[in-house]
């Protein structure tokens, strides 16, 4: 059972936690897509901090056309916002690069970019930058290193898409936002199809082992054994320097 209200409240509390011991006067800085991760952590933040300290970054790449979601989102909320349109930096980079990218670094190419504006923007207003993981999708690896699986505090990266969802709910979000079919908003196809399998099941083999398709099973635990090295600190050599020459 899983008491949303309870563990809503718990966040908002350690929100407020986090920025009384890292950032006492600090915004919350979320990039937002419009979906149900963004859309509840940037609701979180509003609650914890206030609207005045929560400042939403919308980054399309060229024309988005479920941009209409993060609008309502920020209108919604009453958040501050800025749009900044990646196109011209993504497209400068890949021009510049001396040979043709493989089409994965291209898909990671933007998450990457919209990372750097959101720091970008959190230096410039006083910020922390929001991560909006959620941990179905850390569970599989579904997330770019060094793009949307960063940021300065994670409110939602222990709890499951459908728990999301049941704190997005809570939180008075409306449907269209929390309903939204997951995607990257990149390559045209839903984080499910890309995947193999939906969040319920995933959901479900997370929080109770129980999966019926062998198949996606081995996928999933497949991806979850390669994907482990994106939640750990980089590997640093330690030398010894207690031994003597």
């Amino acid at each position: 059972m899983f008491d949303a209200e309870r563990i809503k409240n718990e966040c908002v509390e350690w929100i407020r936690d986090f920025f009384e011991k890292n950032g006492k006067d600090c915004n919350a800085v979320i990039g937002i897509s419009g979906g149900k991760d963004s859309s509840a952590v940037a609701a979180l933040c509003v609650e914890a901090l206030g609207k005045d300290r929560v400042i939403g970054v919308l980054m399309p790449c060229g024309e988005q056309q479920d941009i209409d979601k993060a609008i309502l989102l920020v209108e919604t909320l009453g958040i501050k916002h800025y749009i900044v349109n990646i196109k011209e930096a993504v497209d400068g980079l890949t021009k510049n690069i001396p040979f043709e990218l493989q089409e994965q670094s291209r898909i990671n190419l933007p998450p990457r970019i919209r990372m750097s504006a959101l720091y970008a923007v959190s230096q410039s207003n006083n910020g922390r930058v929001a991560n909006t993981c959620n941990l179905s999708e850390d569970w599989v690896g579904y997330s770019t290193r060094y793009g949307d699986s960063v940021g300065d505090f994670s409110p939602c990266s222990h709890l499951t898409v459908d728990e999301v969802k049941q704190i997005g709910r809570l939180l008075g979000l409306p449907d269209a936002l929390v309903d939204k079919v997951p995607s990257d908003g990149l390559c045209g196809l839903s984080d499910e199809d890309k995947l193999g399998f939906t969040y319920a099941e995933l959901d479900r083999y997370i929080r109770e082992g129980v999966i019926e398709d062998k198949e996606k099973k081995e996928k999933i635990d497949r991806l979850h054994r390669i994907n482990l090295f994106k939640l750990q600190l980089m590997p640093a050599f330690e030398p010894d320097l207690k031994v003597m020459i």
